[in-house]
């Protein structure tokens, strides 16, 4: 994996990376700490061990963000990586497959054939044993006790013709009763629109990721989920964000490297979220 770097030398990415973190007299934990990222990967992208990183993704994300970080060029180290050998998925159709046995094949069949015959032998023994069901009126001493009560109000005579006849409250029948619904989180929709090429990563308060990776520029996204969302932004200022329609600003929440860790609440309010370490934030 090589690139040209001044005077014509050719130089790998790790080279040109080391190179410019050297002249801008910084240490390899003191760049690591600089992009947020634990000093193994930065390690690792100036060993080119690119395999330590992930998917291909997380590596373009994290070249891109040490060579701005150094002041190389992103676009040059991104076509290098691009062009290289190590870039190249390999050929699954190549891998050796495993001829199936012929004699499980042999013993499939009949097995199945035997649950089948079961299962269709219970089903007949059941519709065939099952007795018919005749509706039987309930006899006089079963009736429930409220029914057998009115039923004797209505045969007795009054006892006092000139009563009173029964108020509202007394006629009217109880009220039923109403189990509330458990209350859950809100639901809420974010909109992200990117202007430059930036990590993204969304979760809810479930837990659930619902947006994971590096978007280049002029994407768009929508989603839905249980607020309050975690909100993990890389390049902020390159990402309009509106919540549940109204537009989000993280203001001061953005860092120095432009990256933004915040967590929007079901009202739309903005806080900063604590960092964590995911795939380099």
């Amino acid at each position: 994996m090589s690139g040209e770097a001044g005077g014509g030398e050719l130089r790998g990415i790790g080279a040109r990376l080391r190179a410019a973190r050297e002249k801008r007299a910084l240490t390899l934990l003191q760049a690591a700490e600089r992009l947020h990222l634990d000093a193994r990967v930065v390690q690792a992208l100036e060993a080119e061990d690119f395999t330590a990183l992930g998917a291909e993704v997380y590596v373009r994300g994290h070249l891109r963000r040490y060579a701005e970080a150094v002041g190389e060029s992103p676009t040059q180290l991104l076509e290098l990586y691009g062009a290289s050998s190590r870039a190249v998925r390999p050929d699954l159709t190549r891998i050796p497959r495993r001829e199936p046995e012929q004699r499980g094949s042999r013993l499939l069949l009949p097995a199945l054939l035997a649950v089948v015959g079961f299962a269709v032998a219970g089903l007949l023994w059941w519709l065939l044993t099952l007795p018919g069901e005749k509706a039987h009126p309930l006899p006089a001493d079963r009736l429930p006790a409220a029914d057998a009560t009115h039923a004797a109000e209505a045969a007795a005579p009054s006892a006092d013709a000139g009563a009173a006849p029964a108020t509202a409250e007394s006629a009217a029948p109880p009220t039923s009763l109403r189990t509330p619904l458990p209350t859950g989180s809100a639901s809420a929709r974010l909109d992200l629109a990117f202007s430059a090429p930036s990590w993204v990563e969304v979760s809810d308060v479930e837990g659930r990721h619902l947006l994971h990776g590096l978007i280049e520029a002029g994407g768009t996204r929508t989603l839905a989920g249980s607020a309050p969302l975690l909100v993990v932004l890389g390049n902020a200022p390159a990402v309009t964000l509106r919540f549940n329609g109204a537009p989000v600003t993280p203001g001061t929440l953005v860092r120095r490297d432009g990256s933004a860790h915040l967590l929007i609440d079901a009202a739309g309010r903005v806080s900063a979220a604590a960092p964590r370490l995911a795939h380099g934030d």
